[in-house]
């Protein structure tokens, strides 16, 4: 089977970008697909407990297709990036997982594997 592997690399500063990392995700998770994404930079606050939503119109709620994912995929936020903002695996919502790019790598290089940046 094959799986998506989607890195986000913006936050709130750039909505259109965060939501159509969450959207592809979320989208391919609920038809099957197995996806991981990635929140890096900024896109790692989206992980964190008590966020403020990020809206857009004609779009679901990041709320949403954050639920998709979690339910269907798997969520990651960068280690580093966490740090660099003062941020610990507490802080973030059940369900994500923290991991750097060692295990991005090894997701996104498997033979079967697609990658998407936004």
């Amino acid at each position: 089977m094959t799986s998506l592997v989607v890195k986000c690399t913006w936050g709130a500063e750039r909505p259109e970008a965060l939501l159509q990392a969450f959207t592809v995700a979320a989208t391919a998770a609920a038809s099957g697909v197995e996806v991981s994404l990635w929140l890096t930079g900024d896109a790692v606050l989206q992980a964190v407990d008590g966020v403020e939503e990020v809206h857009l119109p004609h779009s679901p709620s990041i709320g949403e297709l954050r639920e998709t994912i979690l339910a269907s995929g798997t969520l990651t936020a960068c280690a580093p990036c966490l740090l660099r903002r003062d941020l610990r695996p507490e802080d973030l919502l059940p369900g994500v997982r923290v991991a750097g790019s060692a295990t991005f790598l090894e997701e996104l290089l498997r033979p079967d594997a697609r990658g998407l940046v936004y």
